[in-house]
């Protein structure tokens, strides 16, 4: 039996033969051979080992805990050939999707130090450029321009106002002619009429109410003291408007040392204010309602000497919401029964100012400065402001600009354009405007840690040549004080903030604005772009829009705004210039239109993938951004009606707007969260008998209203209405079990 079995070769040159497969096994040179041809394939197609390898690495260290056995177990030559072609296959689909345009596979970067698990093994994320929607061409409707002549020939010497007074404009403020809305503001005022003033914005409106104040205070008979109290009320919308218009008083006020000026605003400690207005102020700048608290609870408060009573941005005081408190303080002054001077001022009027002139103003004067064929001023006793508020006037030397960018890409844009000023070009200062207060946390964190070469830990601002500030209404009154300050002074930096800088303040040498989520209005627009190209300067104004917004072009078309359109590729190619976010391939000028584009999308990509492997790394900023991206949600709600038809809620799409914030993936019941009223969902906590009640619908004024009030909040911490009533009840219960007892 033995000599009849065949004999085996059983040498090392030769497999293995196996019975029961009737198939040879590799030898251990085969098998060195096939190592080793592998091994030049990964050299020659894969320089850098791919995101999808080391997750199917993952994988198989997952198996071989789970399925130990059977990995133990030797495979056939058959099964090893099919699992080789396999892999084969495999890597040149990646290689094919690293060529695509459509998948871009990108690389992580080393991560900072101080941010521990930023340098954890890279995740792939999901393509920038892919599933968005088509960029629509904007098209700007022609549109007749509104003009105004911002400078005159004129000067103050022509007014006979006091010597003293001449010479601190020209020493002090560097002042020497006129403005047009000075020239027509000024002599009506001094005359002792009441006005309402419009003009565009950075045209001198505050010295064209300053000047007369100013003028009628220090020819007053007898002298004015300390102790006559308020002769002069300006009430503004915010606090830094408030600190600005205090600053000019203090300056106007230098040769007249007599005349006390005095500011109130909500963060302020109530007992400093307190012992300032006893010892005595006669130009009271106030924000509503903080002096609202005062009329309340400050004894020493007195308002039976006030002459003059200004309103400096009228339309937004009411758009927040402040109409009860102006009440309160149009009857504390109408009390004493003295006659006063009343002046309306803002670059837009609204149907609400009409109201308010008719009960506050006797025979208003409507000054309205525009340029046609030559200069008409429209000075009309009793007119109508909404007359006015069709078409808005914007400073000639603004240059207005468009981009249409998916959501997807948002994040990617507004960091490529905040490069490219702020790096490639000298002394620009931007002013970015964001919908929400955790939103504009959010990027100051990300992008102080991301962008910026050399973050700072111990600050918000970075040493290098981003230097990165904010301002919203949930910060300190400190905080906002200093950063105020320090913006305005500073020769270039990135303020990030919400709607609080958009009214009135007179920030230096502003060259951009950049409205990253679009106003709730065209009004709106015109008070945001008109921080920059102020007093003759010039200033350029970048607006983003989604391709489902772009209908809102036309809205601005309506009040005679045009905007020329810029490409989001032409953003996205500063990318090019900075070397850390360079992509795969070797890129060299030489190369195609179309490698060029793949190049840019690649470091897009990069840029993204960094912005999400920041976000992800811990669960706080996770869950910062999460909360910024349902801030930003609950904003888009509180569109007015008429632009409901381009902001919608529903034309979201909500993992878009996710990976705008760095989010991978839209939170789960994103949707509730937003739709819900949390008053209800405890309400409906208590019992299921108790009938459900619907929530209050809320007009678009208390919508914008109650979700702005912590940006001007005066500082008073008052019970809400819901806290009352529980009050009430249970003192009710409890008075019931006493008689009862």
């Amino acid at each position: 039996m033995a000599e009849d079995m065949p004999m085996l070769n059983i040498s090392s040159d030769a497999g293995r033969f196996d019975r029961k497969t009737n198939r040879r096994h590799p030898s251990s040179a085969e098998k060195w051979k096939r190592k080793k041809q592998e091994s030049k394939r990964k050299a020659v197609f894969e320089p850098q080992e791919s995101s999808a390898s080391k997750q199917r690495k993952i994988n198989q260290t997952g198996q071989q805990h789970t399925h130990k056995q059977k990995l133990q177990t030797p495979k056939s030559p058959s099964q090893r050939s099919n699992n080789r072609d396999t892999e084969e296959n495999g890597d040149q689909r990646e290689i094919f999707a690293a060529k695509s345009p459509s998948k871009v596979k990108t690389f992580p970067k080393k991560a900072p130090k101080e941010h521990g698990d930023y340098g954890r093994p890279f995740i792939k994320t999901s393509s920038l450029f892919r599933n968005n929607p088509e960029i629509p061409d904007v098209l700007s409707p022609a549109v007749n321009l509104v003009k105004e002549k911002v400078f005159t020939s004129n000067t103050f010497e022509e007014l006979s106002l006091h010597p003293h007074l001449v010479a601190t404009l020209h020493k002090v403020l560097n002042v020497t002619s006129m403005t047009s809305v000075q020239k027509q503001t000024i002599p009506v005022l001094m005359s002792g009429k009441d006005a309402v003033v419009r003009s565009q914005t950075g045209s001198g409106k505050t010295l064209a109410y300053g000047i007369p104040v100013v003028q009628f205070l220090q020819a007053m008979q007898p002298k004015v003291k300390r102790s006559d109290g308020p002769l002069a009320i300006v009430i503004v919308p915010t606090r830094e408007l408030a600190l600005q218009s205090f600053q000019m008083f203090q300056k106007l006020l230098k040769p007249f040392t007599w005349i006390v000026p005095g500011v109130l605003m909500g963060g302020e400690k109530r007992k400093a204010e307190k012992a300032r207005l006893r010892k005595g102020i006669n130009v009271l700048i106030s924000t509503p309602g903080r002096l609202v608290d005062h009329i309340k609870n400050t004894l020493s408060m007195a308002f039976s000497a006030v002459r003059w009573l200004i309103l400096d941005e009228a339309d937004r005081i009411l758009d927040l919401g402040f109409e009860k408190d102006l009440t309160v303080i149009l009857n504390a002054l109408n009390a004493p029964g003295l006659a006063r001077q009343n002046v309306l001022l803002s670059a837009t009027l609204t149907e609400g100012l009409s109201r308010l002139a008719s009960i506050s103003m006797k025979e208003p004067v409507s000054i309205h400065v525009s340029e046609g064929s030559g200069e008409t001023v429209e000075v009309c006793p009793q007119a109508a402001p909404q007359a006015l508020s069709d078409s808005y006037a914007v400073p000639e030397r603004l240059q207005q600009h468009v981009v249409v960018v998916p959501s997807k890409l948002h994040l990617v844009c507004l960091a490529a354009f905040i490069l490219t000023k702020c790096k490639f070009e000298q002394r620009q200062k931007l002013i970015v405007f964001i919908s929400s207060c955790e939103a504009v946390e959010f990027l100051l964190t990300l992008f102080t840690a991301v962008l910026c070469e050399n973050p700072n830990t111990t600050s918000t601002k970075s040493t290098s040549y981003l230097n990165f500030y904010r301002l919203h209404g949930n910060m300190r009154q400190e905080e906002r004080t200093e950063v105020f300050q320090e913006f305005s002074q500073c020769k270039t930096g990135i303020l990030l903030c919400t709607d609080v800088a958009a009214r009135g303040l007179d920030l230096p040498q502003v060259t951009w604005i950049i409205q990253y989520n679009p106003p709730v209005s065209a009004a709106e627009y015109v008070h945001r772009v008109g921080r920059t190209a102020r007093i003759g300067a010039q200033g350029s104004s970048l607006l983003f829009l989604t391709p489902s917004e772009t209908a809102f072009v036309d809205v601005l078309a309506n009040h005679n705004i045009s905007l020329s359109e810029m490409k989001m590729v032409d953003i996205l190619a500063t990318l090019m210039k900075v070397e850390r976010f360079k992509g795969r391939g070797k890129w060299d000028n030489k190369r195609s239109a179309a490698a060029f584009e793949q190049e840019v999308r690649e470091r897009a990509t990069v840029l993204q993938t960094d912005f999400e492997n920041y976000v992800h790394a811990n669960k706080e900023s996770l869950q910062t951004a999460k909360s910024a991206l349902q801030s930003f949600l609950r904003a888009y709600t509180t569109y007015p009606s008429s632009l409901k038809h381009i902001f919608h809620i529903r034309n979201l799409h909500l993992g878009h707007a996710a990976k705008s914030f760095g989010l991978r993936d839209a939170p789960q019941g994103l949707g509730s969260s937003i739709t819900t009223n949390p008053a209800n969902s405890k309400d409906s906590k208590k019992g299921k008998d108790k009938a459900k009640r619907p929530p209050k619908k809320l007009t678009a004024k208390q919508r914008v209203s109650n979700l702005m009030r912590s940006e001007y909040f005066s500082g008073i911490e008052g019970e809400s209405k819901s806290k009352k009533k529980r009050k009430k009840k249970k003192g009710q219960a409890e008075e019931e079990e006493s008689t009862a007892a």
